[in-house]
């Protein structure tokens, strides 16, 4: 199902859509890891936002 840009709020914030090229591109962006990373870490911990944020945290680390 596509984003519907129109519905904005706390529920799209708390997640990362992987479908989405831009919000991938600006996850990695932000953490300094590559969208390829972010894709995975999408696939591994699921798209909740602030398990995302932490695991990038981890790969940055490394």
């Amino acid at each position: 199902m596509a984003d519907n840009k129109a519905k904005r709020g706390g529920a799209d914030r708390s997640r990362v859509a992987a479908g989405e090229g831009y919000e991938v591109n600006y996850f990695a962006r932000k953490h300094g890891i590559s969208a390829a990373d972010a894709r995975n870490l999408i696939a591994k911990v699921g798209n909740d936002r602030n398990k995302l944020n932490a695991a990038a945290a981890q790969v940055r680390k490394r």
